[in-house]
């Protein structure tokens, strides 16, 4: 437990707020149930092992803050995630209510083990130790296989080093799902391509092969649509989204719009991953308090590539 000032709220709850979630006790000395709660949120801090931290603002010291959260009374806690406010509630609590409470935000044991797995996994691939870090990654979806940001860094992984086996096994669970989760679909979109290289006899041609029999026939779609996958089996993105496209500007649904979705497939993968710690959603929490505020985001090149061929693609089907 850490009290809290204006002097120190940006580091220890702002930015301590990007790696682990903080929760924010508002009290005063003289209020009864913010003693009766200080004790029991104390308690849990401890009992949750680091799952979060606690910080505690004397609302009378700390008009400022207590005015920026728009408190009324206290005691009120705000729970912050990602630098925003993303719930809390008033009044002192029983110590099941604040478990479930926090069981509803906070990630659990197995998350974090996993969690924790992946970032190792990350440096590793930084460091160019690529096995390892698929190792690290397979034990990431051991210990919590609903993460679904470990399963798709790892089924990438899988892909990009040419275990499509095991990435075809690890894709057939989401792709269930209805709806599809897109990313998942994106990466079976790139699996295909891989094997398209791998097992059909036009894998191993030359471009110009393919070329020759476009030129021959500007709607021969099957050779368009193979010289893509091979496009994008070589990691050559923008070509293989150009000429998608043509199949597109010619025949939208042509094999069951396969030229369309292998195109928002590569999109998807092109497109940067949102930070970890997303911003809350402005709006209420289910405590009743008011959530206010919003972000926003530059757009970098990849960002900046991935709204052209959005472009392109809206004018090809319009």
């Amino acid at each position: 437990m850490i009290d809290v000032t204006i002097e120190n709220f940006e580091a220890e709850v702002v930015a301590a707020s990007m790696q682990v979630p903080v929760l924010v006790d508002f009290w005063a000395p003289w209020c009864g149930p913010c003693k009766t709660l200080g004790p029991i949120l104390e308690k849990l801090e401890v009992a949750y092992q680091g799952r979060f931290k606690l910080v505690k603002i004397d609302s009378d010291q700390e008009q400022q803050l207590a005015g920026m959260f728009g408190i009324r009374s206290i005691p009120t806690c705000i729970l912050m995630i990602g630098g925003r406010p993303v719930d809390g509630f008033m009044g002192a609590q029983p110590e099941g209510k604040l478990r479930e409470f926090l069981d509803k935000h906070l990630p659990s044991e197995g998350e974090l083990a996993a969690e924790a797995e992946a970032d190792e996994a990350h440096q590793l691939l930084e460091a160019g130790d690529t096995q390892a870090a698929l190792q690290k990654l397979a034990d990431a979806l051991a210990a919590d296989p609903a993460n679904d940001d470990a399963r798709f860094d790892y089924v990438r992984l899988l892909i990009a080093t040419g275990g499509y086996e095991e990435a075809g096994a690890l894709l057939a669970e989401p792709l269930k799902r209805i709806p599809q989760p897109t990313r998942f679909e994106a990466l079976n979109q790139w699996l295909q391509c891989m094997l398209f290289v791998q097992h059909d006899e036009r894998g191993n041609w030359e471009f110009a092969q393919f070329d020759a029999l476009i030129a021959q026939n500007r709607r021969d779609f099957d050779a368009r649509f193979g010289k893509a996958r091979a496009l994008a089996a070589e990691g050559q993105w923008t070509a293989c989204m150009d000429e998608l496209l043509e199949i597109v500007m010619r025949d939208k649904e042509w094999n069951g719009q396969a030229a369309r979705k292998l195109y928002v497939g590569i999109l998807e993968l092109l497109t940067p991953p949102k930070p970890k710690k997303q911003d809350a959603i402005p709006g209420k929490s289910s405590g009743g308090i008011e959530l206010l505020g919003k972000g926003s985001a530059e757009q970098d090149e990849a960002t900046q590539l991935v709204s052209s061929y959005r472009r392109k693609l809206s004018m090809a089907l319009n």
